[in-house]
């Protein structure tokens, strides 16, 4: 392989978002070109991006000769004078990070704790207070001033910045419940511990992960959450990974979970995060690889168990993944959440008669713990029972779904698609759809839906209308592809019919599917026109 071409190998993997093949390749050039400031640059970025944290040392002094303003190396020497007990260091490192850019919440995490690394409250304080200036943080810079004020030993100041991340804060996560919790019961106040246990309980009915972390603690004195400004760092940086983990900033939300785990390496939570944003990702194995990590007797064993099941599905161990969320439901029968993530699969799979059983015990199971009834659990059985054959049981339950659930999008989408495909209630299930479009309008699935329905009802300028603009927002979708394809050549459009026929089959149509776009390319439409989709 030469430079040139290791260079282009690496570059084709950095764009798959595989970094580990991306890392070795730019390793195997720079040896060619050590200088080059692109090597350097890109290597550097995968290594740290890969968590491999000393080889990332080793580049990023040569990067910031580079790009003095380089958040990633900033950080990554930041968290090599944190680790070697040089808290001066460290905070030298923290006062560089840029104010703006992509880690522009990054640096006053970082110069708070390493203020305090250094004894400085008062610095500390006025760092995190940084955090007002944007939109949306409020929850996280008063519970990071909450900790902050615990660890310095005010318990007061601490509480108060603590109800102020409640009140600002929507519906309660488990780390916000966990963490005040923990405060409550080390300061006396298990009164208002329970009553937040419970708060977070009644918002998020069912939470296994709540009384997994509970039953486990129950038995355990409550010990600090925060012992070192290491560890508040490491919080941080949690905290900024779970903020960032989105679509677009999911790049980022995998560096600082790493970065978390360099400095608190068994963190449970921050290990579930990383291994969820590496299933994001469509790294199955390496998410495993951390799942692995989290030990049987941890309480967040549950939780890694769940997801164990979701990377085994992604690698297309598929019975291997039933047979562990078979295991899991019998294991805990009065836990409801194995038992629907097994419906969820088999209906995933096609298997709809198991999934319907699987759906009815999850039902029971939430009915006997006193748990409120859920839209999507209905949702899912009632698609689960349509594509089973029984449409009266289905349709019930999509109906039961919309009344607890008003106005909810997938469910407006698939009754009413159901509706005017089986030839029913076709004002009505217009209407729904229409309304599932005005709630999503950037849904292509659901354009395709309302195209769909104009078409079995014979508007086929208004369904090539739909339908055009859900390729415009799927253009890969075989199904889509297909629906065009008939609108227009009942438009009388034979040639452009033909054309998104045959896209259709370029994009891995169901093998049912095949034979019937074959037929229609090779002899036309026949009427009456078929059915699908939606």
């Amino acid at each position: 392989q030469t430079p040139f071409g290791a260079y282009l190998a690496g570059r084709h993997a950095q764009e798959r978002r595989d970094y580990a093949a991306a890392a070795a390749w730019f390793e195997d050039a720079l040896k060619s070109d050590p200088e080059s400031p692109e090597l350097i640059t890109r290597t550097f970025l995968m290594e740290a991006s890969e968590g491999r944290f000393e080889r990332a040392r080793a580049l990023a002094e040569k990067e910031l000769r580079l790009d003095p303003t380089d958040a990633v190396a900033q950080l990554i020497l930041l968290i090599d004078r944190v680790e070697a007990g040089d808290e001066a260091g460290a905070l030298a490192r923290a006062e560089t990070l840029p104010a703006d850019g992509l880690h522009r919440f990054l640096g006053p995490l970082a110069r708070a704790w390493t203020r305090m690394g250094m004894g400085n409250l008062a610095g500390a304080d006025a760092a995190l207070r940084q955090l007002e200036k944007f939109n949306g943080l409020a929850p996280l810079e008063f519970y990071q001033l909450g900790l902050l004020y615990d660890f310095a030993g005010y318990p007061d100041t601490a509480e108060g910045n603590f109800r102020k991340t409640l009140d600002v804060t929507g519906q309660l996560n488990w780390r916000l419940t966990d963490a005040i919790g923990n405060f409550y019961e080390r300061h006396g106040r298990a009164d208002k511990a329970a009553a937040l246990y419970q708060r977070f309980t009644r918002e998020n009915a069912g939470s296994e992960l709540a009384e997994s972390v509970l039953a486990y603690s129950s038995a355990e004195p409550a010990t600090p959450l925060i012992r070192t400004a290491e560890d508040g760092l490491a919080e941080a940086l949690f905290d900024l990974a779970s903020v960032v983990n989105q679509a677009e900033t999911i790049d980022l939300a995998l560096l600082y979970a790493r970065s978390a785990l360099e400095l608190r390496p068994h963190a449970p939570l921050a290990q579930l995060l990383l291994a969820d944003v590496l299933s994001a990702q469509n790294k199955p194995e390496a998410s495993l690889a951390i799942l692995a990590e989290i030990p049987p007797s941890s309480p967040y064993s549950w939780s890694a168990r769940l997801r164990i099941a979701v990377n085994l599905e992604m690698l297309k161990r598929t019975e291997e993944a039933i047979t562990q969320l078979k295991e899991m439901s019998a294991e805990a029968p009065r836990r409801a959440g194995a038992v629907m993530q097994l419906g969820d699969l088999l209906r995933a799979k096609k298997r709809f008669s198991e999934a319907v059983e699987a759906y009815d015990e999850a039902m029971r199971r939430l009915t006997a713990a006193g748990i409120p009834e859920r839209w999507s659990l209905f949702y899912s059985r009632g698609i689960a029972l349509e594509r089973s054959g029984q449409w009266k049981p289905s349709e019930a339950d999509l109906l039961h779904a919309l009344e607890l659930k008003p106005d909810q999008p997938l469910v407006l989408n698939y009754l009413g698609y159901s509706w005017i495909d089986r030839g029913e209630n076709l004002d009505r299930g217009l209407k729904m759809i229409e309304k599932a479009v005005e709630l999503r309008p950037e849904d292509g699935y659901i354009v395709d839906s309302l195209g769909w329905a104009h078409y079995r009802l014979g508007d086929y300028s208004s369904a090539v209308q739909y339908l055009e603009k859900a390729i415009e927002l799927v253009p890969e979708d075989p199904t889509i592809n297909d629906h065009l394809g008939d609108a227009y050549w009942q438009s009388g459009r034979a040639t452009e019919a033909r054309f998104q026929w045959r896209r259709a089959l370029q994009f891995g149509p169901e093998a049912n599917e095949i034979k019937l776009i074959e037929a229609k390319l090779d002899g036309g439409l026949v009427p009456p026109a078929r059915g699908g989709g939606g």
